[in-house]
């Protein structure tokens, strides 16, 4: 198997919620990108921050289950708000229909978590010589998102940084409330933020638009309003007076 890896990449950002597995990517990648400084983000409003901080990063490594963000919903947001910054999918779900919505919804390359080091350094080598990866090249011809997913996700990509906060929150569902204590804001702000969300994605109401941001859930058999379980949260909210 071939080696690639000969551009050197000055900042690389390790995205997943598992410790051990960053770890070992990190590890994995050092022998190969010794000088490289490798950031890491164990929830999607904390890979937010590092890329705002970071916009000359050279790759972002994104598992697709973030807490904090929902299926490509994470994926589409990175590639449209910082384009020029490449982002690889790396899961354990190897699905080639899976794989083939990710790379439609700008993913650079996607790597299954049970990949050797080997494929995982040929990938990642290829990405930064600008190539497109993915596991298996006779995937490309597989019918991916249809066209109502890549309009939502175009429409979604004009929402703002606390906009798309918001929206991961209702999601999960959460009320305005619990957001409001979670951002640090009014009510009323997080009222206002609704009425944009509602407005950039073309729906009428709160549930049409968790549906909608549900679209680009990984898996499109479980489009409902998922538990708040992996939202990092603060300690529980004061009981009201």
């Amino acid at each position: 198997m071939k080696r690639l890896i000969a551009i050197q990449a000055e900042t690389v950002i390790v995205a997943d919620d598992h410790p051990l597995f960053r770890a070992a990517i990190k590890e994995a990648l050092e022998a190969e990108q010794g000088e490289t400084n490798f950031l890491e983000a164990n929830s999607f409003e904390s890979l937010q921050d590092l890329v705002e901080e970071n916009r000359e990063v050279d790759l972002v490594l994104l598992d697709l289950h973030m807490p904090g963000v929902s299926g490509f919903a994470g994926l589409v947001y990175l590639c449209k708000r910082y384009p020029s910054v490449p982002v690889v999918i790396i899961s354990a779900n190897e699905d080639p229909l899976v794989v083939q919505r990710a790379l439609e919804h700008g993913a650079a390359g996607f790597i299954p978590k049970s990949s050797s080091i080997d494929t995982i350094t040929e990938a990642i080598g290829a990405v930064l010589m600008g190539e497109i990866w993915s596991p298996d090249a006779s995937q490309a011809n597989l019918p991916g998102s249809n066209v109502s997913e890549m309009a939502m996700a175009e429409r979604m990509s004009q929402l703002t940084p606390q906009q798309f906060k918001v929206l991961m929150m209702m999601s999960q569902g959460l009320l305005n409330k619990q957001i409001a204590y979670e951002l640090g804001v009014s009510e009323a702000t997080v009222k206002a933020h609704v009425t944009a969300i509602m407005s950039k994605l073309g729906v009428s109401n709160r549930t049409q638009a968790v549906l909608a941001a549900n679209r680009l859930n990984v898996n499109l058999s479980l489009i409902h309003i998922s538990e708040p379980t992996r939202l990092k949260t603060r300690s529980r909210m004061p009981s009201s007076a």
